[in-house]
This record gives structure tokens, C-alpha cells and sequence, in this order.
């Protein structure tokens, strides 16, 4: 990851959703004993992502686009985070656990295809909005590459909802 090169903010965070694409592909085809590698490292990959989009790229687009879109992101985040956490917290021997990876696929691609939508969808938004998006780019690779290390390093923590209220059971 560190050795590519991205153009602007949104190729790096396109880069991001091809690559959960494929892990949620493989994901799919993989066999019990490879499971929870993949969705450990699947949930990884959503942690880190969405921490440089809230922390970095969602902000800089305030006032800047549609405030539906932004809130919209923000909750869509939220309810992958509480799958998130369900899916570290458990293995492929528990009770709905194929089934709670496949939402969070389905949720995922949802939330991709708003952010990707040709005219009306964030990146168009941020890109007509002139964002400077080069420097966004700079920020959050500098910000992924410090969290991917976290990972590698013992682990990120429990990811934390926002703007949805999590009750404990």
C-alpha cells in the first residue's frame, strides 16, 4: 500500500472499495477454516477506511455538498460498524455469522454506489465543489498508513459509532 500511488483522495478511497470487493469475493468461495481470516481482515480494511473518511475526507466536504449526503455516509458507517464489531467479536462457528458478513457486503455495496454515482454521488459532489483533493489524499494516506501499522501492531479497537445511538443488550 505504501508503494502505490493514488491521483487524488477518491482514487485512494476507490482503491479501498475494490479492494473489500474482492475480500468480500473471496470471502464468499472461501472455505470455514479461511473465514474469519477474511472477515477480520475485511473489517480491518472498513475500520481503517472509514476512520480516514470521517476523521479527514468527510469533513473537508462540509458545507461544501449536499449535507443529505454526508448524514446519509455518516449512519451508513454506523450500521457497519455495529456488524463490524459483531463479526470480531465472534467466529464462523457462530449463529448467523456467514449472514451478518453478507449484509455487511450488501450495506458496503449500497454505501459505494452513493459514493461513486456519476453525477449525484459524493466524489462528482467533492470534484464540482473544487475540494482540493490532492492534499485530502496526503492527509489520509499519512493517517491509513498510521492505523494500518495500529493493525499490524496488536490490533484497532472496537469501532465507535457516531451518530447512531448502540444500546447494549
Amino acid at each position: 500500500m505504501a508503494d502505490q500511488q493514488f491521483t487524488d483522495a477518491i482514487a485512494l478511497l476507490k482503491a479501498d472499495h475494490r479492494k473489500v470487493e474482492d475480500l468480500f469475493a473471496k470471502f464468499e468461495s472461501a472455505t470455514s477454516g479461511k473465514k474469519q481470516a477474511l472477515a477480520e481482515q475485511i473489517c480491518n480494511e472498513l475500520k481503517i477506511h472509514s476512520t480516514i473518511e470521517e476523521e479527514i475526507f468527510y469533513p473537508a466536504l462540509q458545507d461544501k455538498i449536499e449535507d443529505d449526503t454526508l448524514n446519509e455516509a455518516y449512519v451508513e458507517h454506523d450500521g457497519a460498524k455495529v456488524l463490524i464489531n459483531d463479526i470480531m467479536s465472534g467466529g464462523p462457528d457462530d449463529d448467523y455469522y456467514d449472514a451478518k458478513v453478507k449484509v455487511l457486503s450488501e450495506e458496503i455495496k449500497h454505501h459505494v454506489a452513493e459514493e461513486e454515482a456519476r453525477s449525484e454521488g459524493m466524489f462528482a459532489q467533492a470534484r464540482e465543489a473544487g475540494v482540493d483533493l490532492v492534499a485530502l489524499r496526503d492527509r489520509m494516506m499519512a493517517r491509513k498508513q498510521e492505523l494500518m501499522r495500529q493493525a499490524e501492531a496488536g490490533g484497532l479497537p472496537p469501532a465507535e459509532p457516531r451518530v447512531v445511538k448502540v444500546m447494549a443488550v
